[in-house]
């Protein structure tokens, strides 16, 4: 698990203060294996006595997904999105439209596409997001 010290190099890194602010949400990012949604990052807050508000929570996920330190995925129909700290792995995501629960799928299916689409189109491809939307076993209709 990474330290204090990691997170203010992480955060300097990319031009950002350290606030004890920002160093509890990356530490709950970092303790969840699963994304997890802004309302869901404030109540793991509120359960470690973290004194912070919602908009709060809010402003600093943006400001880290805009840096590029967590990842935002949206998820369609529900106007939500989940957060993970960026592991710098790639991976894509298979995400249930029942109960919103994420697999991440760790091949990937694109690379041979994207080089043909690249010499075909002369559009330089510096990277991609997979997401595929269904249902998983506990909520398929039957």
């Amino acid at each position: 698990m990474p330290s204090d010290d990691t997170y203010k190099s992480i955060l300097k890194s990319n031009g950002l203060k350290n606030t004890k602010r920002r160093n509890s949400i990356l530490e709950v990012l970092t303790q969840i294996a699963q994304p997890i949604t802004a309302d869901q990052v404030f109540l793991e807050l509120q359960k470690q006595d973290v004194s912070i508000n919602l908009s709060t929570v809010y402003r600093i996920l943006d400001k880290l997904a805009s840096k590029g330190i967590i990842c935002r995925t949206n998820l369609i129909g529900d106007n939500k999105s989940l957060f993970e700290l960026n592991q710098m792995n790639h991976r894509h995501h298979l995400i249930c439209m029942g109960c919103k629960q994420m697999l991440a799928v760790d091949d990937c299916p694109f690379e041979q596409y994207g080089k043909l689409l690249q010499a075909r189109t002369g559009f330089n491809i510096t990277g991609h997001k997979l997401e595929i939307y269904g249902y998983c076993r506990n909520c398929k209709p039957r």
